[in-house]
């Protein structure tokens, strides 16, 4: 897998699982991705877990908070995307239509950042960089390799994410599947699946992919370790075999083997 520079705007740079029990998810991941943890204290009776691998950020995972809870959001994973300025960029995000959730806030000194969603719904976090980059390591087993955004509106999303983050958002060369690519700067880094194969009783969100040499191995230990799959491991011709797992506590996520080359 390529390694890329997450630092750099428009790119996906920190992904972050909110749980409702961050013991067990700990064990979960750990298990799953060999990944090591690294606490943080937040607050009275409040940590933040980061995840390492290699001695490396990978992730990190709180405890979702009451208000949280209450309004019906179920345990995730948020995508962070690198910007410049936070509060430049989730002003432009209501200009083009989008809906601040959290308005640009200082983490200590680590960073600023926003939580948004875009106008068809879906939600991700804005990350402007302090003290911490983001993410560490990539390309290597246990990383995100991948993120696809599930909408309803593919051309308001398209236009939308184009104008916030400068993404060219397209179709691949002889691929007529109707999946767009995104491409930040030179890198390719998502997609954008057509809406007509999308659930549309499951809102629009992001869906991160974490790499695997073994889709089929990990995924049934995923399964041992209490996952459902909402996908069994499949083959994506030319591109490789993924899954699409739910962890014990009811967050999503997938997994990705590339094909060989």
């Amino acid at each position: 897998m390529p390694n890329i520079d997450q630092s750099n705007p428009g790119s996906f740079c920190w992904f972050e699982l909110a749980t409702t029990d961050q013991d067990a998810a700990k064990k979960f991941y750990t298990s799953l991705f060999g990944w090591t943890v690294n606490e943080f204290p937040m607050g009275p009776n409040e940590t933040y877990t980061m995840f390492r691998l290699q001695e490396r950020e990978a992730a990190a995972a709180y405890t979702m908070r009451p208000e949280q809870r209450s309004q019906g959001i179920p345990p995730h994973w948020l995508l962070y995307v690198a910007v410049e300025n936070a509060d430049d960029a989730a002003r432009r995000a209501q200009e083009l239509g989008g809906k601040i959730y959290a308005p640009a806030f200082d983490v200590f000194d680590a960073g600023r950042m926003s939580v948004l969603a875009d106008p068809t719904g879906a939600v991700f976090a804005v990350w402007q960089a302090k003290k911490h980059k983001g993410v560490g390591i990539t390309g290597v087993d246990g990383t995100v390799c991948w993120a696809d955004l599930s909408t309803s509106d593919v051309e308001t999303a398209r236009r939308f994410y184009s104008d916030l983050f400068g993404w060219q958002i397209m179709a691949g060369e002889h691929d007529s599947s109707g999946y767009l690519h995104i491409k930040n700067g030179n890198d390719f880094i998502g997609g954008v699946p057509p809406s007509a194969y999308r659930n549309p009783q499951v809102p629009p969100h992001w869906l991160l992919y974490f790499y695997t040499a073994d889709c089929n191995a990990l995924s049934s230990k995923a399964k041992e370790l209490g996952a459902q799959f909402l996908l069994d491991p499949m083959d994506v011709p030319k591109v490789g075999r993924m899954s699409i797992a739910k962890d014990p506590q009811g967050a999503v996520f997938a997994l990705f083997q590339a094909a060989p080359r």
